[in-house]
């Protein structure tokens, strides 16, 4: 069988007729799962993954976060998580936030958080998948999955083999990113997976003094270009922020306070009613 690229009208497999999901865990049920993902990595796509899973909480549902990103896991970190993952006769327990956001990432199953993950893609996909039929989630509304970068191997995976509802891309203004981002919403497009909309990270930085927003890396009208012609909505435009960078960094992530992303919370809340 040739590589796939993905273009099912010029592919006699038919594959994307193929229903490739995997089975959630027996002791689970998810309402609904929502992918956070980007073209390219250094976005800040674990940062809004955390974020939003920590608006969702607020307004009152019961949240996990799956941290998919296998090789650069950094959402144990964000949540300030330092424990092992435990397990039992049902399957793998999920370390629990502050917020009982429910969390499952390698680094909570590794013994030395530190060491790099160095393993193949088909070994990484293969890990993902089990994060969706080993782990014990129990009664979630809403599951968000912090995506590995780009459009490979192990994005097709989670694609192909967990049931998503929605996905929310997030970019940054430069022009470079805004293509990947192109590439991204592609992908999703050819695998029938619902796009929310886009959520620009780093759109502008607040002067200290007079609390002006100056466009550091451009004005994102590119973005909205790109939105408007893939008939998408830009959800959110995020200010850096030195402290939700120190917050995330000392792993208080759940005190962030981002008004901004307010109406991404809005689109996913949309999904559950």
């Amino acid at each position: 069988m040739a590589e796939c690229n993905h273009d099912c009208s010029s592919c006699s497999q038919k594959c994307s007729e193929q229903d490739l999901h995997k089975p959630l865990n027996q002791y689970s049920t998810i309402k609904k799962v929502v992918a956070v993902s980007s073209g390219k990595g250094g976005v800040g796509k674990s940062s809004v993954t955390a974020m939003l899973a920590v608006l969702m909480a607020r307004r009152g549902y019961k949240v996990g976060v799956l941290d998919a990103d296998i090789t650069g896991p950094s959402i144990p970190k964000a949540f300030g998580i330092t424990r092992h993952a435990m397990a039992n006769e049902l399957g793998i327990l999920p370390e629990e936030t502050h917020m009982n956001i429910k969390v499952m990432s390698i680094n909570l199953l590794l013994e030395d958080a530190s060491q790099p993950v160095v393993w193949r893609g088909p070994v990484v996909a293969g890990a993902v998948g089990q994060f969706w039929t080993d782990v014990v989630w129990g009664d979630l509304d809403v599951l968000f999955i912090d995506m590995p970068p780009g459009t490979g191997d192990v994005p097709l995976t989670v694609y192909q083999s967990i049931p998503l509802d929605g996905n929310v891309i997030v970019t940054t203004p430069q022009s470079l990113v805004q293509m990947v981002v192109g590439k991204a919403h592609k992908m999703a497009d050819m695998l029938n997976i619902p796009v929310l909309g886009f959520v620009e990270n780093m759109s502008s930085v607040k002067c200290p003094d007079c609390g002006k927003l100056i466009p550091l890396f451009g004005d994102g009208q590119g973005l909205e270009a790109a939105a408007a012609e893939m008939d998408l909505p830009v959800l959110a435009k995020l200010p850096m922020d030195a402290n939700i960078a120190a917050l995330c960094d000392a792993g208080e992530i759940e005190r962030v306070v981002c008004d901004e992303l307010a109406p991404a919370a809005d689109a996913v809340e949309a999904l559950l009613k």
